[in-house]
């Protein structure tokens, strides 16, 4: 396999599975194996430079397509980006009713900062694990879907916001870990 352009590389095709924001856990970390054997370079130190180089760079979009396709929100990012959903122009563009709805939550957190307590803190934390899960069942059943075939664009620009609006509570979440090291 000659690759010429990592970047274009699709990891989907790389392990011969569907693109599905739900692949087969076990199936990935099989391929991850496989191929990490079948191109490990110390296996082709005998071989031209030009060959090793190539077994390198299969090496290293073998570990880059196992991080991404193991990791849920890496790999919904990289399914939206390639299917151009998800693009440099909009990938901060949360949409205006979710903000509106977590101003109270952020005026919350401006209140724990000038004055802490456990109790709120320990609410938040909930109140925040709630939304997180709202948010995950409202898109569950596309994320299910064996492939993104079965999705329309409708349904993946749900799971763009889905992703954004994750992207978002993770970031509060991070700021209410500080509070909870005080």
């Amino acid at each position: 396999m000659l690759i010429e352009d990592r970047s274009m590389m699709d990891y989907f095709k790389f392990y011969e599975i569907p693109v599905s924001f739900s692949p087969d856990m076990t199936e990935i970390r099989r391929k991850y194996l496989v191929n990490s054997k079948q191109y490990h370079p110390d296996f082709f130190t005998q071989e031209s430079e030009s060959r090793q180089d190539e077994i390198l760079k299969l090496s290293s979009l073998n570990n880059e397509a196992y991080k991404v396709l193991s990791d849920e929100d890496l790999r919904m990012k990289y399914i939206l980006e390639s299917e151009k959903i998800l693009t440099e122009e909009n990938k901060n563009d949360i949409p205006q009713d979710f903000l509106m709805d977590m101003m109270d939550f952020n005026e919350k957190l401006m209140e724990l900062e000038f004055d802490f307590s456990p109790e709120i803190l320990e609410e938040s934390k909930n109140e925040l694990q709630q939304i997180e899960n709202q948010l995950r069942n409202e898109v569950a059943s596309i994320l299910k879907k064996k492939t993104i075939t079965e999705a329309s664009e409708e349904e993946l620009l749900e799971v763009k916001n889905y992703y954004l609006k994750k992207r978002y509570l993770l970031r509060i979440s991070e700021k209410l870990a500080t509070f909870a090291s005080r």
